[in-house]
């Protein structure tokens, strides 16, 4: 993918925030100062960590673990639980604010966590989304920031999902027991743009300001964790998808593991009517260190998604983590298949391990999950083309979900205490408009295929999509075979594509070649042809 140049910006204006923040961060909190040469970075990765050395030790001062204004039930029950020695609390705890005070975590609101301050050397670095440096602590961070220029505009998340290397950074970064919150801003409205999902950061319902409700989530379900339990997810790197899990398994509304294995559980974003506050600190309090989920670990094994597919021959395969896969379905076949492995998942406390794999999006009478062994430690998955749909309506909301033209497959881990956090397989359908047939052998063959989504009026993503001003109706024999396919107009402009095209993609014995013309006029990239 090629890289492009964005514009960052804060989702409103910063005024006096910033000065303000920064004053009332100094009586209140314990402050890590951060310069540019104390880091150390990373060859292989480019990542710049920080030494665990140059974390400041204790100060000797006792800070309550939340503010004592804070009245609401669930500060009441850890504050109750933090005084009789069942929480851990946050000491140690690092608070990344990435929009220079824009939307900062109140510092009086969690006085044990140690704040960051960014020096003048790592202004640019300490902004916007996480990923170019590495603390050696459990972080709690948020950016009330997005990409606005169009067309190529999109939240952070999404910017995670389509920057090179962005999944790998952050899915690092979880493991590493880093906790960001990133607005949705507009890519989870009418339509769903998020490519892929997955538990690696937690998106939030609205734009500016509506993470807050989630940092203080996320503080509290890590203050109320006993300290033996914390000290051991940070030991074995299950900081994050315990956080995940507790957050997601007691959400507002949702009973039992049948709601949990719902893709009304598992939304791009989370409105913030979802939260619980008060179960999500009861049930992080009530997990001994035997009780510590596992994190879900996926490979695959086999599938038909290529490395290089559809007119511009642009990979499938958009990334491979090992708690996200995400594939893009360009090629015309009208059924894919994966072979997934979770084999590598471990048991924090050596119990044996059994998984549960769940559609959570898409159409269910189009895909099929085929559990290989009595465990579950593998599946074959098997994807029929499918058009969009509304996503499932999230719990705390009665607003149907998003439209939506992904496909989420959960894998979550179950050794004798809670489900875990999911992994997600998660498969992105081109804004594309297709008619499949069936075939002599049944397997669906295309007919029509309609790629002119701007005349359409469909929300997609330009950095992994294009649209063209053609529609496509396709000729096969009586065995199914493909001959070829006549390409007609849908609106005036580039004639020289339309026509008749052999079943190589030749036009009049012609090899026909393929350019994307750079968006413009507020579309998105259009494909042209170059004969």
């Amino acid at each position: 993918m090629q890289r492009r140049r964005f514009l960052l910006v804060t989702l409103a204006g910063l005024g006096p925030a910033v000065r303000a923040w920064a004053k009332a961060v100094a009586p209140v909190s314990p402050i890590l100062h951060l310069r540019r040469a104390m880091f150390q970075g990373d060859p292989a990765t480019g990542v710049l960590g920080l030494p665990a050395a140059a974390l400041p030790g204790p100060d000797g001062i006792a800070r309550p673990v939340i503010a004592a204004e804070d009245t609401t039930p669930e500060a009441a029950l850890l504050r109750r639980l933090f005084a009789a020695g069942q929480a851990a609390g946050l000491s140690g705890v690092l608070y990344d604010n990435r929009d220079r005070g824009h939307s900062a975590l109140r510092p009086d609101r969690f006085p044990q966590m140690t704040r960051i301050v960014y020096g003048p050397d790592l202004t640019d670095l300490g902004y916007g989304l996480a990923g170019a440096l590495r603390f050696p602590a459990i972080t709690l961070g948020n950016s009330s920031t997005a990409y606005t220029r169009r067309p190529n505009w999109r939240s952070l998340p999404r910017l995670a999902m389509t920057a090179p290397g962005g999944p790998a950074r952050t899915a690092a970064d979880y493991a590493a027991g880093a906790l960001y919150v990133y607005p949705e801003h507009r890519d989870h409205d009418g339509a769903d743009l998020f490519p892929a999902n997955w538990a690696y950061t937690t998106t939030s319902q609205g734009s500016s300001g509506s993470d807050q409700p989630f940092l203080r989530a996320l503080a509290m379900i890590l203050a109320a964790f006993p300290a033996e339990t914390q000290a051991r997810m940070v030991a074995l790197g299950l900081v994050g998808s315990t956080v995940q899990m507790v957050l997601r398994r007691a959400q507002q509304g949702l009973r039992g593991n049948a709601a949990y294995l719902s893709g009304a559980a598992h939304p791009s974003a989370f409105a913030a009517a979802a939260l619980n506050p008060a179960a999500q600190v009861a049930l992080a309090a009530s997990l001994g260190p035997e009780a510590i989920p596992p994190a879900v670990l996926l490979r695959v094994v086999e599938e038909d998604f290529l490395p290089a597919a559809g007119l511009l021959a642009a990979s499938e395969r958009l990334f491979d983590t090992p708690g996200a896969i995400a594939r893009i379905w360009r090629d015309m076949a009208g059924r894919r298949q994966m072979v997934i492995s979770a084999a590598a998942t471990m048991s924090p406390a050596g119990r044996p391990l059994a998984f549960r794999w769940v559609l959570l999006r898409g159409d269910p009478s189009a895909v099929t999950i085929t559990p290989l062994d009595a465990a579950g430690r593998r599946a074959r998955i098997s994807f029929g083309w499918q058009s969009p749909r509304p996503a499932p309506a999230g719990f705390g909301t009665t607003a149907p979900g998003p439209v939506s033209g992904r496909i989420d497959v959960g894998v979550f881990a179950e050794a004798g205490g809670p489900l875990s956090a999911p992994a997600f397989v998660s498969v992105m359908l081109p804004p594309e408009l297709r008619q499949y047939e069936p075939g002599p052998d049944g397997v669906p063959r295309l007919a029509r295929v309609d790629y002119d989504a701007e005349g359409r009026g469909v929300a997609y993503d330009p950095v992994l999509f294009w649209w063209a001003p053609w529609r496509d109706r396709f000729r096969h024999d009586p065995a199914g075979r493909l001959l070829g396919w006549t390409r007609e107009g849908t609106r005036p402009g580039d004639p020289s594509a339309l026509g008749d095209h052999a079943a190589d993609g030749t036009r009049g014995g012609r090899p026909v070649r393929y350019a994307l013309r750079p968006a413009v006029d507020g579309q998105g990239p259009m494909m042209t042809t170059q004969d």
